[in-house]
């Protein structure tokens, strides 16, 4: 009876370490099947991501206008809901610094639309359109191709942007923004040219046409527009957010220092701000110098 026993005992441990090892064997299997997944899934979005920078305008065409400036594009994720924008006509230049609904690829596949509504807007006229007018044109553009309603339930993606039109014959700058200002350091002094409190996108002021801001421009003045990125971006001692007077503060401090230093120095601010801390939403800042 023993012997019984022992034999069945054996044998239902046998059975356990069989249905053990199957267990096993199919979580390696479905971890293979996740990992594979995963691969694929980001092999797509990096080649989304390629697609995304090939769209973005190319540093050499906006040398040719603004010799002395500098991008600052740090994606949170592979692919990105900031984007910037430019245009040459003639005497004058456009440059955008726009911040999308959300980050990656959502914010990513706003941003594409974005560039594509910008690049449709500038070019079916011969005379650029004033910069107001080029942003309720894009707004137009965003609420038609979401079938934006206002309803109550509906999401409000859009993009806050700044735009700015420099005519160089004139020597004037045109700026107009949604929510993104603009800051221009002149002799050691930063001025800012509020962007108007609503989106590119529904709201309930959707009817009122942006502002536009012209501003004559001198010798050594710098220009600088921007995403909401880095100034809310936690870190610091206490994890506190950075803040635009700190961000303004910053400006101001590298006044001295060319464009490419300048891009250095703020990446590395940020960085040593951030610390541990991860990157919490899309970073963008253009700065140029005329």
């Amino acid at each position: 009876e023993k012997n019984e026993e022992l034999l069945q005992k054996q044998e239902e441990i046998l059975t356990q370490r069989d249905e053990i090892e199957k267990q096993k064997d199919k979580a390696l299997s479905q971890r293979d099947e996740i990992s594979q997944q995963k691969k694929e899934m980001t092999d797509s979005i990096m080649y989304a991501s390629r697609i995304q920078k090939a769209i973005l305008p190319l540093k050499a065409n906006i040398l040719t206008s603004l010799p002395q400036h500098f991008v600052l594009d740090l994606p949170r994720d592979i692919v990105s809901g900031d984007y910037y924008w430019f245009h040459q006509r003639g005497n004058k230049a456009v440059i955008v610094a726009a911040d999308c609904t959300g980050h990656g690829v959502p914010g990513a596949f706003m941003s594409m639309l974005g560039s594509a509504f910008l690049g449709e807007i500038v070019s079916k006229d011969e005379e650029l359109l004033p910069a107001n007018e080029i942003l309720d044109q894009l707004r137009y553009h965003i609420i038609n191709s979401l079938h934006q309603t206002g309803g109550e339930n509906e999401t409000r993606d859009g993009m806050d942007i700044a735009i700015c039109i420099i005519d160089f014959d004139k020597s004037n700058i045109e700026y107009s923004g949604a929510f993104n200002s603009l800051y221009l350091i002149r002799n050691g002094e930063l001025i800012e040219y509020k962007a108007d409190r609503m989106p590119i996108g529904i709201s309930f002021n959707q009817d009122k046409p942006f502002t536009s801001h012209f501003i004559d421009f001198q010798k050594k003045d710098s220009f600088y527009i921007f995403s909401d990125g880095f100034i809310d971006q936690f870190g610091g001692k206490e994890g506190k957010k950075f803040k635009s007077r700190q961000f303004k503060n910053l400006i101001l401090s590298m006044q001295n220092h060319p464009m490419e230093l300048q891009e250095l120095l703020m990446h590395d601010k940020l960085l040593q701000w951030r610390g541990e801390i991860e990157q919490i939403d899309d970073i963008l800042v253009i700065g140029f110098k005329l």
